[in-house]
């Protein structure tokens, strides 16, 4: 599948009703904030701030949807876990990303988000538990895998392989913002999930 990563278009939602009503195929890009998420979107669509990484984690209650060459969506969920939040962001934040998942029918799978050197947090594990609930297809990028020597880095993959939430058959990508290297098996699970 080639894409033109010149032809992006972005729309910024804060209201469900402001969701893209097309029928593309939409792959959401889910984790805690500061994850690394804005850093693995400019990588894969090989641009250096289209998505911008926040110097204030957790700030921006938005689902942001990067239309490329008119083929697909890549959905940039607002982060989670940010302990910053007052009661009313919390609420709003899980109102916009339920009415996201449990919506879309545009929606053909998830990459997960876990920080390698911190392993799944009780958000990344409920957020795994629901995918699981939910049958939605997801892989798992293990994000700031540069941040481990090599005993570090095959201990925490390890563990990432046998977690009780992620199954024999969920796809673990090591990904380096650093040396995006896995940029093309990323996008290989992402046709894949949307069947292009």
């Amino acid at each position: 599948m080639n894409l033109n990563f010149n032809n992006i278009n972005l729309k910024t939602t804060g209201l469900p009703e402001q969701f893209p009503k097309d029928t593309l195929p939409q792959i959401a890009f889910s984790g805690r904030s500061n994850v690394g998420k804005s850093s693995l979107i400019n990588a894969l669509i090989g641009r250096k701030s289209l998505a911008r990484v926040s110097s204030a984690p957790g700030k921006t209650i938005t689902v942001n949807f990067y239309g490329i060459d008119k083929k697909l969506y890549i959905v940039d969920l607002p982060g989670y876990g940010y302990a910053k939040r007052d009661d009313s962001e919390r609420r709003r934040w899980s109102g916009l990303v339920d009415s996201y998942l449990t919506k879309s029918p545009s929606l053909m799978g998830v990459v997960q988000l876990i920080d390698m050197k911190v392993g799944p947090t009780t958000d990344d594990i409920t957020m795994l538990d629901w995918l699981i609930k939910m049958e939605i297809p997801h892989i798992i990028v293990a994000t700031k895998s540069d941040k481990l020597n090599k005993t570090e880095y095959e201990k925490m993959l390890n563990a990432l392989k046998t977690h009780p939430y992620i199954g024999e058959d969920i796809p673990i990508i090591p990904f380096s913002a650093l040396k995006p290297t896995a940029k093309e098996k990323i996008w290989s699970e992402i046709f894949s999930m949307c069947k292009m």
